[in-house]
């Protein structure tokens, strides 16, 4: 009786109720893996001075670290404790060189441009925390649904980095892409040309400490900061 109580309990949980939703959303706000367990912030000040290669390492952390959840929890019943960190290692190098293949096949300058950082996705703290911390107690469904929250939410603060860090320290938008769009510069090609005879934006000089690493650390902090602000539940948590 206790076997088909069980059984039918498990029949009845939903493909994707509250628990899986959570999954997804939670490490997009209260447990977002930069601003709240302040992991990967490496990566994040590294390749976030233009939108573009933020949004192609985004793609490459959010496939290795939903997938790389995905296949150790299918295999976490047969790995021998002792070397369960090796295990991880060669399936999250398996899949970064996939990624890095893929990406060299269909985009070479931005491969280029992001090689050494696509291979340093290995050693980046949420891919083998979330292996640790969920993926080898969990099944593999919800594994791969907290590998994909994570991974989106890294994702997103690092577009939202790239966002201001290009658009005041540049003037444009996805430099470097199909759809690169000069937003505001000394330049005739741009949307606003500061300087244009009359311009009433003559004043404004792009800010070139934006360029620079130190400059995604402030805007992180800013994110750190006004996040705390709203939940003040998260002041102490890292």
């Amino acid at each position: 009786m206790t076997d088909t109580s069980a059984k039918n309990k498990v029949q009845k949980e939903p493909f994707f109720g509250k628990k899986e939703k959570k999954l997804l959303t939670d490490p997009l706000s209260d447990n977002n893996p930069i601003t709240v367990q302040v992991l990967g912030v490496c990566s994040a000040l590294a390749v976030t001075s233009l939108v573009y290669p933020s949004i192609v390492m985004a793609i490459s952390v959010i496939l290795v670290t939903a997938f790389s959840n995905l296949f150790t929890s299918m295999v976490r019943n047969y790995i021998p404790n002792q070397v369960r960190m090796i295990v991880q290692l060669v399936i999250i190098a398996f899949l970064v060189s996939m990624v890095e293949l893929t990406l060299k096949y269909l985009n070479y300058p931005i491969y280029k441009q992001l090689s050494v950082y696509i291979g340093l996705i290995i050693t980046n703290c949420i891919v083998m925390g979330r292996l640790e911390a969920y993926a080898m107690a969990n099944p593999p469904w919800r594994s791969f649904l907290d590998g994909l929250g994570n991974g989106l939410g890294y994702g997103i603060i690092l577009v939202i980095v790239g966002f201001f860090r290009e658009i005041f320290g540049k003037g444009t938008i996805f430099a470097g892409s199909p759809i690169e769009l000069k937003l505001i510069g000394p330049k005739a090609d741009y949307l606003i040309n500061t300087a244009a005879e009359g311009s009433w934006f003559s004043w404004y000089t792009n800010n070139n400490l934006m360029v620079l690493p130190v400059a995604a650390m402030f805007i992180i902090a800013i994110l750190i900061w006004i996040q705390r602000s709203r939940n003040t539940k998260l002041v102490d948590i890292s």
